[in-house]
């Protein structure tokens, strides 16, 4: 049986414990949160009518095989897929499996090489998670080959580095995960970098803030792809008020608090636990995905997808690799009664109840979550 192995959370925690940045982190604030969720959109995604006289618009969203953020890839992913806006195409770098991190692994629908081959006009949009090389030459390349050919670009989290080791951020406005922007700023000087909103729209260009960023941005990407009403359909069917852009970057720093918990969790490596997580064809890609990343990023378990089945369908047709479930371990699972954006939530406060709030501030730190 195949054990997954410890991954990294994300790219910026994988240093964390090393800079031992002090500041006010100050979550816990439900009013200031509910306001995110309820203020207007501001800002417009500049689209191109669909290429070749398509009847809807074609998305490519990017995975490498060695690590692709999960929650990054796979809630843009379900989103679209459930608002019918557009033709959605999973595209990995190489053949084979997909690691995504910090848990889960699947495979994509097509490369870049068979992609370039059947669709030689391009996407319309192609969306770009965070991944582990954030500056692999293959990867760029075809980011720089689409862009030509006219997509809209579109980098969730630290894909935003992905897209300006790319060159494709010089002299626009965009954001990135909460560590990484000063970061990004002292490397791509030429890019006006934004703490204050959840997602950043500039041309033909979006760009998000952290993990969980990925519903209120994809919620904003479907309007600009089907219109309003059909954002507001979906949004209804994941439980979602709006996707406001709004978003207080100060409340997300790195504080002696953080990384005492986070070097705890590493350090009690003893007490590292594995969970599995039962899916089965036709699950909530959502679900399982808001689910499995943020237990993942306690430092302190990993998570499994089991099935009878080496391949699993979700939903909307991702297609998920799983192994047999393990006697040996506890199972997380998802409750009926959490679905779509009310799954993490709900999460956050299982992962309080196993290992205390420290621990559940920790992972929503990470996610750059408004708790």
């Amino acid at each position: 049986m195949r054990e997954r192995k410890t991954s990294w959370a994300m790219r910026p925690t994988a240093v964390l414990l090393v800079c031992g940045m002090l500041g006010a982190w100050a979550l816990g604030r439900p009013a200031q949160a509910m306001a995110e969720d309820t203020l207007p959109v501001v800002q417009t995604l500049t689209m191109s009518a669909p290429k070749e006289g398509r009847r809807r618009p074609l998305v490519a969203i990017v995975a490498d095989n060695a690590g692709t953020e999960t929650t990054d890839f796979i809630v843009p992913y379900a989103i679209l897929k459930a608002s019918g806006a557009a033709d959605v195409v999973a595209v990995s770098a190489d053949e084979g499996a997909v690691e995504l991190m910090p848990a889960l692994r699947m495979l994509a629908d097509t490369t870049f090489d068979r992609f370039d081959a059947t669709v030689p006009s391009g996407a319309d949009v192609v969306i770009v998670p965070a991944l582990h090389r954030a500056d692999r030459p293959a990867v760029l390349a075809w980011l720089r080959k689409q862009a030509t050919a006219g997509a809209t670009m579109v980098a969730i989290c630290d894909g935003a580095e992905v897209l300006a080791n790319a060159g494709l951020l010089r002299h626009r406005t965009a954001t990135s995960h909460w560590y990484s922007r000063d970061r990004l700023r002292r490397r791509f000087a030429d890019t006006m970098w934004v703490d204050d909103r959840r997602y950043v729209m500039d041309g033909n260009v979006m760009t998000t803030t952290g993990v969980s960023a990925s519903i209120p941005a994809s919620l904003a990407l479907v309007s600009a792809l089907g219109g309003p009403g059909a954002a507001h359909e979906t949004a209804r069917k994941l439980g979602a008020q709006a996707w406001s852009d709004v978003h207080d970057g100060s409340r997300f720093v790195l504080t002696a608090r953080a990384v005492a918990t986070a070097l705890m969790n590493r350090v009690a490596f003893w007490r590292r636990e594995t969970f599995d997580l039962p899916v089965g064809n036709g699950v909530d890609e959502l679900s399982v995905a808001l689910t499995a990343d943020a237990w993942a990023r306690t430092w302190r378990s990993d998570v499994v997808a089991t099935a009878d089945a080496h391949v699993i369908e979700s939903k909307y047709g991702l297609r998920l690799l799983t192994q047999p479930a393990n006697i040996r371990h506890e199972r997380v699972t998802i409750p009926d009664d959490r679905r779509g954006e009310a799954v993490l939530p709900g999460v956050l406060a299982d992962i309080a109840a196993r290992y205390g709030d420290a621990t559940s501030g920790w992972v929503a730190l990470q996610l750059e979550y408004p708790r």
